[in-house]
């Protein structure tokens, strides 16, 4: 195959004209390539079958390159394979039908159950910005809101009376979620104890504000959760979207039903939230083979 691909690189930089760094992004993927056929036992283009780029793309993913990575790698196995046929090196094409993994989705990160207990539990502070922290990352995983959605939260969005949050997601289309006690009870004492502080006397339409009486940003957002995070002792990186891809998970782990997250979540498709539903089989199946007489 070296040889092969010799003849590839030079075309592509002869003929095709191609970037020095995208053909050495070529020839990369090639080697890859070489040292799978190689451990496959394979000694010729000849012998590659549609099942053998499929194993090399499976393996490459197992390492955990990234869909965009695998897709990219598809188009070089592409471009080489058309380059032999026109060349008439081989006389078929074995990346015929082969798609690429635009589609492939990986599962949410998700955090414990315990985990989460540890982060809302953990004692914010008694000063305004505290108490405010602590009715935000409440909220955010009562709810399920994006960053964007929980940041720019209007302070009429909240109807703690009937316990729902009026949230306004892509598109500007408005959803309701219902917001359980322990976060109603948390924006209450927010409002009530530290967002007037806050604010000193500054008009501002958003519920959540940062010192200077605006708006809470999502950088700002993140930065305070990142802090909590550390001081509970959690020993990883949280990220908002986690605790947004928790709510769901967690909500279907104990028998949600999917449309009903979909509509929390605030998602157009249900393909989109149908990623959740991987999440719980491998739940099922460490439940069936821990607990089962013969699992």
């Amino acid at each position: 195959m070296q040889a092969q691909t010799r003849q590839f690189l030079q075309y592509l930089t002869v003929e095709k004209g191609l970037a020095p760094n995208t053909i050495a992004a070529y020839g990369a993927d090639l080697k890859w390539f070489s040292e799978f056929l190689k451990h496959q036992g394979r000694t010729a283009l000849e012998e590659v079958t549609r099942r053998d780029l499929l194993d090399f793309l499976a393996a490459r993913k197992r390492n955990g390159l990234s869909s965009r990575s695998l897709a990219r790698q598809i188009v070089t196995l592409r471009t080489f394979f058309r380059f032999l046929n026109r060349e008439k090196i081989l006389r078929t094409d074995p990346t015929e039908n082969i798609e690429s993994p635009r589609d492939w989705k990986r599962l949410p990160k998700t955090m414990a159950y315990e985990e989460v207990e540890r982060l809302l539990n953990f004692p914010k502070g008694v000063g305004p910005s505290a108490v405010r922290d602590d009715a935000l990352i409440e909220l955010m995983y009562a709810t399920g809101l994006r960053v964007s959605e929980v940041t720019a939260l209007p302070l009429q969005a909240v109807n703690t009376v009937a316990g729902y949050v009026l949230a306004t997601g892509k598109g500007r289309k408005q959803r309701i979620v219902p917001t359980g006690d322990m976060a109603l009870q948390k924006i209450k004492t927010y409002l009530d104890t530290a967002r007037a502080k806050l604010t000193r006397g500054q008009a501002s339409d958003r519920l959540f504000v940062n010192r200077s009486g605006r708006g809470l940003t999502r950088q700002g957002c993140w930065k305070l959760l990142k802090k909590y995070v550390r001081l509970a002792g959690i020993r990883r990186s949280v990220s908002p979207h986690m605790l947004r891809h928790s709510f769901a998970t967690h909500l279907l782990e104990r028998g949600a039903d999917l449309r009903s997250v979909q509509a929390m979540l605030g998602h157009a498709d249900l393909s989109t939230t149908q990623i959740y539903t991987q999440v719980t089989r491998q739940r099922l199946k460490q439940i069936h083979q821990q607990l089962h007489p013969r699992g």
